[in-house]
């Protein structure tokens, strides 16, 4: 007899049971893995990403602080107190179009025009980094001098030594840009990039009074200095000059924010499909300990203590959980390297990989916790169990689990929980996504329980097969409630990534083509608007314009508080982050609904009055009588909230959150955008050259162009959340096959028991299969309410997207879902049929 073996002991017989194979803990491997390394690769690569943008600040901003305005440079008292800070460079950015020559170099006559993004540099950029050329270092350029990125050379099939023309000027390609250190500083461009000096800008002739363009003033600061120090000096001695700052800790706050919240969201996708795989671990386990049954119950007739067996089989399952976890942490260091060497054309840097301890640790710490809290309940229930009542677990399967176990198994779940919300960027939504994880598990398990009862008084069908499936739903130790989760995440998953998938692709196919304008024109000179006009009817007849003016405008304060002071801005309060597009007019601008207030009379001659948009006001908390401090151009404008709007972004004209009364602005340098809804489509090009010859200055922006861009944008999120999604199906998938396998032994003495009272191998499968299809039936519609519920919240709520999922397809996957888990079922299954009668008997 046993008197106690003590941790030594306990291990020499957990470790030779190991020795015969991992069969019955390959899926307590195989969920755990899953979960682990995709928690670990998307932690991995976000911190990567972001690192390397944080670690790189100083290049990726072209210096340690960074000024820039709009529609203005600085004035010389700016520029003098920017290099008593540090050494100074200057650059000028602007749309522009980019053209052939007329009859130079054999181009088509200037046929080819295409907008890009025209940068002119000062001698002492960049201050950090280097401009690289396919020839080498860039080195300083003279004023009829260029260099082009490789995405314009392939637009417009240019060679170094070919020329260029922008706005009045002739531009010879010098070369062929390799790397633009501060190309990620930059954000978003809609075209490819140019660069030539700040006197070949100038030469151009496109900075007028009131054109859109950006000046930047980059500051190298002495070693040791603070950057964000110094920035913050610089805004509190020209508090009214309108400028936005960064410092080489923020230098692309847009791009980090974007990796931070996507990495976020898909995170916690991870961190649902690990919950969802430890049900799997859970089914997993259970399936393990049926098989050892005979031998747990031998070691209590032997003398082996309650203790003994739970660390026997706590150490046996808890090897093959730390092996599973460090196999995932293997795949979350090596897959993001595959991944950005396959996505290095989508990825704004490329980051050099290192070991990161958090991810990694944060990763198994979540592996090893769900594994524990699913691991502990059938251990405790095999644990407590008299032997005489595990050798009738098969037909007569009791409840049990002890109070220790409990309160283990809470502790855990709550530093689970406290990890993920301790780790989170923002609580509150990573608690609103476990919150949801947890209901949509808590519904289904309860509908497992109700169909459980249901079956059990229903009236028996006089068909056979049908007789049996129904009995199969609340026979003694039937999983009925696992199969119901199993078989419930399976298909809410499927509903939820087809009506992501089709809501982002109608994001693009439904709407913009409908409302959206053909073309945008910037920087049409005022004085010009009626020439314009007769141009774009005489060229294009039947097009429709919509031309307003257009400034850029930063708000500094709101309600009596000044943005400056905010320690932290406003949730969505976007538009706060520096300059913004503002306008003027008479009457109530396209796009627009008045929601509350009024708006101005035509002749208005009084104090400054703005319409702002409804979305923002409510940000801010501001309302009508409430007042409006904007910086344009440099001056600081005081203005009364007269209305609210309600802005249809959706229509991509010019939506203006802020929209002044006339006398405000109109007396200001500015210049005036125009969108062009054309009649014919075939009138694009004929247009486009006409208004270049007439204007140089303007730029033409193609919607198609901008369509184009946010549907790659889409497309790629789209992708990452399907990828996130198919490891949750395959976790729920996992859940199935730990289902099946939990009820082996239970069916195999079914099988067996129905083989011998004359029953076919078809008939006994039969019957699954109807088990298994009503189950699916029962569930479909719970399936498409849930997933439809988490698709509307992952579209709506997160990305702010319009809802409109293609029913149609998301009823195909529905089915093709319950195709494919009843096809799983019924696999899982087959093995059983071919148990002998006397092997299954003796294993009871």
């Amino acid at each position: 007899m046993m008197t106690g073996l003590g941790w030594r002991g306990c291990w020499r017989i957990a470790r030779r049971d190991l020795h015969r194979g991992l069969r019955g803990l390959r899926l307590l491997f195989i969920c755990l893995f899953l979960g682990v390394a995709t928690l670990a690769t998307i932690g991995n690569l976000t911190t990567a990403i972001t690192g390397e943008i944080a670690g790189k600040g100083r290049i990726l901003l072209g210096g340690d602080v960074e000024i820039a305005m709009a529609q203005r440079e600085a004035s010389e008292l700016e520029k003098a107190a920017f290099r008593r800070t540090g050494q100074l460079s200057e650059t000028i950015r602007l749309r522009a179009m980019a053209q052939h020559p007329r009859g130079r170099d054999g181009a088509n006559g200037g046929a080819s025009a295409v907008l890009t993004e025209l940068k002119g540099v000062d001698g002492a950029y960049p201050l950090y980094g280097t401009l690289l050329l396919n020839g080498g270092p860039a080195g300083a350029m003279t004023a009829d001098e260029v260099v082009v990125g490789q995405a314009l050379a392939d637009r417009l099939d240019l060679r170094p030594g070919q020329h260029l023309r922008y706005g009045e000027a002739d531009f010879r390609i010098r070369d062929i840009i390799a790397d633009e250190p501060d190309r990620v500083g930059e954000g978003f461009t809609l075209g490819p990039v140019a660069i030539t000096s700040l006197e070949g800008v100038r030469r151009t002739g496109l900075i007028q009074p009131g054109s859109l363009y950006e000046s930047k003033y980059r500051i190298r600061i002495a070693p040791g200095a603070d950057a964000r120090a110094a920035g913050d000096a610089l805004k509190r001695a020209f508090p009214a000059a309108g400028f936005e700052v960064k410092d080489r800790d923020r230098a692309a706050p847009g791009t980090s924010r974007f990796f931070e919240r996507m990495g976020q969201f898909l995170t916690l996708i991870g961190l649902a499909a690990l919950a969802i795989a430890g049900i799997g671990v859970g089914n997993g386990v259970t399936s393990y300990l049926a098989i050892k049954r005979n031998g747990i119950a031998t070691l209590k007739i032997l003398g082996a203590s309650a203790g003994d067996i739970s660390r026997i089989y706590l150490m046996q399952i808890g090897a093959v959980a730390v092996l599973a976890t460090a196999c995932g942490l293997a795949v979350g260091v090596l897959l993001p390297m595959a991944l950005v060497a396959g996505a290095r054309d989508i990825l704004p840097v490329q980051p050099t990989f290192a070991l990161t301890p958090g991810p990694l640790l944060i990763s198994a710490a979540y592996g090893l916790l769900i594994a524990f809290i699913f691991i502990m309940p059938p251990l405790a229930h095999a644990r407590v169990l008299p032997a005489a009542a595990l050798f009738r677990e098969t037909v007569d399967r009791q409840p049990g689990i002890d109070r220790t176990s409990l309160i283990a198994v809470g502790l855990a779940s709550l530093a689970a929980i406290a990890l993920a919300l301790g780790t989170a960027r923002e609580p509150l939504f990573a608690a609103s996504v476990l919150g949801g994880v947890g209901a949509v598990l808590a519904i289904l398990f309860g509908i497992g329980l109700l169909v459980r009862r249901l079956a059990r008084r229903m009236p028996s069908p006089r068909a056979p097969l049908a007789r049996l499936a129904i009995a199969n739903l609340h026979r003694p130790g039937a999983q009925t409630s696992a199969l119901v989760v199993a078989l419930g995440l399976g298909l809410t998953l499927f509903v939820t990534l087809a009506a992501i998938q089709s809501s982002l692709s109608a994001e693009i196919r439904n709407t913009v083509p409908q409302t959206a304008p053909d073309q945008f024109v910037l920087d049409i000179p005022i004085a010009q608007q009626r020439q314009f006009q007769q141009i774009v009817a005489r060229e294009a007849p039947g097009a429709s314009l919509n031309i307003v003016p257009t400034l850029r405008g930063t708000i500094i304060a709101y309600g009596g508080t000044r943005v400056a002071d905010l320690a932290e801005l406003p949730r969505d309060a976007w538009f706060l982050r520096g300059e913004r597009g503002v306008t003027y007019s008479d009457t109530l601008p396209e796009g627009s609904d008045l929601v509350e207030g009024a708006w101005w009379p035509k002749d208005y001659a009084g104090p400054p009055l703005i319409s702002l948009d409804r979305d923002a006001a409510k940000t801010m908390r501001v309302g009508i009588g409430d007042t409006l401090v904007v910086s344009v151009l440099g001056r600081e404008i005081e203005a009364r909230i007269a209305s609210l709007r309600q802005v249809k972004w959706e229509t991509m004209g010019f939506n203006y959150i802020m929209v002044f009364s006339p006398n405000s602005l109109r007396d200001a340098p500015h210049s005036l955008a125009a969108t062009v809804t054309l009649a014919s489509r075939g009138s694009e090009g004929q247009l486009s050259r006409a208004l270049l010859a007439a204007f140089p200055p303007i730029s033409i922006i193609a919607t198609s162009e901008v369509v184009g861009q946010v549907t790659v944008l889409l497309g790629q999120m789209a992708t990452a959340i399907v990828l996130a999604g198919s490891v949750a199906i395959l976790a729920g998938i996992a859940v199935l096959i730990g289902a099946i396998a939990a009820s082996r032994q239970a069916r195999a003495y079914d099988s067996v028991v129905l083989k011998m009272l004359g029953a076919s191998r078809w008939q006994i499968l039969g019957s699954q299969a109807i088990e298994y299809a009503l189950l699916a039936a029962v569930l479909a519609l719970v399936a498409l309410a849930l997933g439809s519920a988490a698709a509307w919240f992952v579209i709506v709520q997160i990305f702010e997207f319009h809802w409109s999922p293609d029913w149609l397809l998301v009823l195909m996957t529905l089915g093709a879902g319950a195709v494919l888990t009843l096809g799983i079922g019924l696999l899982g299954s087959i093995p059983l049929l071919s148990v002998r009668p006397a092997r299954a008997l003796r294993a009871l």
